[in-house]
């Protein structure tokens, strides 16, 4: 029973099916924020999605059933898992907000495609050395804004008032948002050498740092597709080695066929 579990979930169409289901009920969810289509079909969509739901539900079981040890050593399944009981919470009552988060099934298209898996994985490969990036960038934004604070802060009170309105400040001079005319430039009115403060800060910060998060994302990703490479490289090779052993028996038979002959 529990091998044919294993081949039905293992199955294209199996999974093809899902993905499917997954993005339809992602439609369904936007509609459901239309007043005038929940006004003609409200109760066929919300139907559907209950059916759906329960697909869902019935999925999770039989994956469970299939392998019920691996279910719990994979990250992937629990995150299935999860994204289930919050769809099947109720939506009356104080719960009722997590109505909303219904919309989170769309992210079992991240389990669901093994290309979008492997981006993630790669992500979460790249955490421990971002975290390094992290605490550096953290000391630039501390360094830069207790001098802008020191610097302008009874100038520009609301820019530069307290140190975290100096971080938010500063946030936004490195994402590049209104950055000359919005701050710098009225701030450059005031103080005209402050570029020698601001320059710097963005050629650290959006021209160096951020760029370390690209190239260390970028390593994960590659190791990550060298490691799935090498292990597809070591499937086929066993592979190989299990066809050649075959063909070796089988001429050794023949071998014996014809030396009786």
């Amino acid at each position: 029973m529990q091998d044919r579990l294993r081949r039905l979930v293992a199955r294209p169409a199996f999974e093809a099916t899902i993905i499917a289901l997954i993005v339809i009920n992602a439609v369904i969810l936007a509609m459901e924020t239309s007043p005038s289509i929940m006004a003609t079909w409200g109760p066929l969509l919300l139907t559907l999605d209950s059916i759906i739901l329960g697909i869902f539900v019935v999925e999770i079981v039989l994956r469970f059933l299939a392998d019920p040890r691996g279910f719990w050593r994979d990250p992937w399944r629990i995150f299935d898992l999860t994204i289930i009981v919050i769809a099947l919470m109720p939506t009356t009552g104080p719960l009722a907000i997590l109505r909303a988060f219904r919309i989170l099934r769309i992210l079992r298209l991240v389990a669901a495609v093994p290309a979008m898996r492997r981006v993630v994985t790669g992500l979460l490969n790249a955490l421990p050395g971002m975290g390094s990036i992290v605490m550096l960038l953290g000391l630039i934004f501390f360094v830069f804004s207790v001098i802008s604070t020191k610097l302008f802060a009874e100038a520009f009170p609301d820019w530069f008032g307290t140190l975290g309105a100096s971080a938010y400040t500063l946030f936004q001079i490195m994402t590049l948002e209104s950055w000359s005319m919005g701050i710098v430039r009225p701030v450059m009115d005031a103080f005209p050498w402050a570029w020698a403060l601001f320059v710097p800060f963005i050629v650290m910060t959006a021209f160096a740092v951020l760029n370390l998060f690209i190239g260390v994302i970028v390593d994960a990703m590659q190791s990550q597709a060298s490691a799935e490479a090498h292990d597809e490289r070591e499937a086929m090779r066993e592979e190989t080695k299990v066809i050649l052993e075959e063909v070796r028996a089988l001429r050794a038979e023949l071998q014996t066929l014809k030396a009786r002959g």
